[in-house]
């Protein structure tokens, strides 16, 4: 079940980001910043509630957002949860009129097959490259950019 994240989750979320964080595949998040985005979080829970994917819709700006922290744990790899997150995601960004959805990843595949299309990381606004001075990687990003034109789903 997908589910919007609640204060009672975060812990449980900061746990599955760390275990990916410590991989350097995502980006570590702070209880702080966990708090203050809790409501960019979606979770996909378990028969008993235990979470075992969550992902993030951030608003950078009046036609972007980025989805971020998309994380399941291995266990659950391979059955769909992570696409559920996605789109759980991109019918937020609809909802609330969001024209482009982006990724910085390492899973080309994975998104492009939802529909996403590799993009040329300087077409990304400067706004966006905050989060990077937290990465271990900065400056020699190795991730790949990716867009979602909304439209293309109408």
């Amino acid at each position: 079940m997908i589910r919007k994240a609640k204060i009672t989750d975060i812990s449980e979320i900061q746990s599955l980001l760390n275990m990916f964080a410590r991989e350097e595949l995502l980006l570590p998040r702070s209880l702080s910043e966990l708090y203050d985005n809790l409501r960019d979080f979606f979770v996909y829970c378990d028969e008993d509630n235990h979470i075992i994917g969550c992902s993030a819709l951030h608003i950078c700006w009046e036609d972007l957002a980025e989805i971020r922290s998309l994380a399941v744990y291995p266990q659950h790899h391979q059955k769909g949860i992570g696409k559920k997150l996605v789109q759980a995601c991109l019918e937020e960004a609809r909802e609330l009129g969001v024209s482009k959805v982006f990724v910085l990843t390492y899973q080309e595949k994975f998104f492009s097959d939802i529909g996403f299309e590799k993009v040329d990381k300087s077409l990304l606004p400067h706004k966006i490259w905050g989060d990077c001075l937290k990465c271990p990687k900065f400056p020699n990003c190795d991730e790949i950019a990716m867009i979602f034109n909304m439209e293309q789903d109408d």
